[in-house]
């Protein structure tokens, strides 16, 4: 079947599902396989169970006229992806970085739903299979884009942007996240740059933190390129307060204070990024104000969460030794006593792994704690006279035990650890 006819298809039937367990009637199942599994083997179940039609590509799964053999079934579902994609003349955001990702992008698309039909990137399903999925769920009514795309290994960030077709794009940061994969610090800059590199080719529009001088580098010869920092920029702000919540000032570009919902001070680029998208669209200074003000981070992303009468900072989603350095830096300026730390592995870091968890145990032997516990991973692989546990919920038993009252807590480590289980023993 050629990719005009299953696009017509597509049209009759636009919801998309990889997963028998998630399947409405009337949607497409696309038989994805994975190390461990063969989606074409599901694709009677999938029938069986209201599909439209299954797309699979092995022939001995083509049981009726509503299987549909391509090729490659992947493949197929980008390539439709991009087909959908060439229908739209709007803008498309495209949002990559090694920390951040997910509340600018989360940021941005509050602030431009203020006054645009805005789709984006649902959670954080920014991978070669959740773009695609993504840009298969917008609709004819759409006015703007955001697009989020994580990666661990060069090349595929460039992947994306072949079939998300980015007119505009923001790089977070660069710092040390999946260095196993990407083989390294410049290797992680090479493989975020290949967002700069397509916008590059295809005249696209950058937003720039300007305080990062490596990004300066990075985007030579991209014309226009849209700043914010916290000085000389054309989005200019500082943090007022952060005690509780972050709390944003401006200088330029924007009129008045931004008091966030967020924890941290290593918030602000973030705030920063979605002030500079907000004005570049033309959205008024109110509603991104508005829209900024009443966001609420969910999943774990530093979030403050009360549990009897202590405080936590929980920063679970995902950890790397970048985002690990800057929440255990931010913490320890806080203004609160009975400070706790309980920090989880970091993953995908390779052979740098041990040496960057010996790093972090630096980091927190320059201030005083009331407690400190590592858990799991290569914490354990390290030395330090803190605290060790083999899982979180081994460090919730001991939290419960001490009885701890009155304390503030950071709660932080890669997604794999899920640190959160702690919270059900406070």
């Amino acid at each position: 079947m050629n990719m005009e006819d299953l696009y017509h298809i597509y049209l009759q039937h636009p919801s998309i599902q990889t997963d028998t367990r998630k399947l409405q009637t009337g949607d497409l199942y696309f038989a994805l396989k994975g190390p461990s599994f063969n989606g074409n083997s599901f694709a009677k179940k999938a029938i069986e169970a209201g599909a439209a039609y299954a797309i699979i590509d092995e022939p001995a799964y083509a049981i009726s006229d509503k299987t549909i053999l391509v090729d490659d079934v992947l493949d197929t579902l980008q390539q439709l992806a991009l087909h959908h994609r060439r229908q739209f003349n709007i803008p498309f955001i495209a949002i990559t970085g090694s920390n951040g990702k997910t509340t600018t992008k989360e940021l941005i698309h509050a602030v431009l739903s203020t006054t645009f039909k805005t789709y984006t990137t649902e959670g954080n399903l920014n991978n070669h299979i959740g773009v695609p999925l993504t840009i298969l769920k917008i609709r004819n009514d759409a006015e703007m884009a955001v697009i989020e795309m994580g990666a661990n290994h060069i090349g595929e960030i460039a992947s994306y942007c072949e079939y998300t077709l980015p007119t505009h794009g923001l790089i977070t940061n660069v710092g040390k996240a999946h260095l196993e994969g990407f083989g390294g610090e410049e290797g992680v800059r090479k493989g975020k740059g290949e967002l700069i590199d397509y916008l590059r080719i295809h005249n696209g529009t950058m937003f720039r933190m300007n305080d990062y001088a490596y990004l300066h580098e990075m985007s030579k010869g991209i014309v226009p390129v849209i700043t914010y920092g916290t000085t000389d920029s054309d989005i200019t702000g500082n943090v007022v307060n952060s005690d509780t919540f972050l709390q944003v000032g401006f200088s330029k570009g924007f009129h008045g204070e931004i008091k966030t919902a967020l924890v941290g001070t290593y918030n602000l680029p973030n705030v920063l990024a979605a002030v500079a998208v907000g004005k570049f669209f033309g959205v008024s200074d109110e509603k991104i104000r508005l829209a900024i003000e009443t966001y609420a981070p969910s999943n774990s992303r530093s979030q403050l969460v009360q549990k009897g009468s202590n405080t936590i900072i929980l920063d679970a989603y995902n950890a790397n030794p970048s985002s690990m350095k800057a929440a255990i830096e931010n913490f320890a300026r806080a203004k609160s006593e009975n400070k706790i730390l309980v920090l989880g592995a970091m993953a995908e870091l390779g052979e740098e792994s041990i040496n960057e968890h010996q790093t972090i145990i630096n980091e927190i032997s320059h201030n005083q704690w009331q407690h400190v516990l590592l858990v799991g991973g290569d914490f354990v692989k390290t030395k330090h006279p803190y605290l060790s546990f083999s899982t979180p919920e081994a460090a919730g038993e001991w939290l419960k035990k001490a009885n701890i009252t009155n304390s503030s807590l950071l709660v932080k480590g890669s997604r794999s650890i899920a640190m959160e289980k702690v919270l059900d023993y406070l």
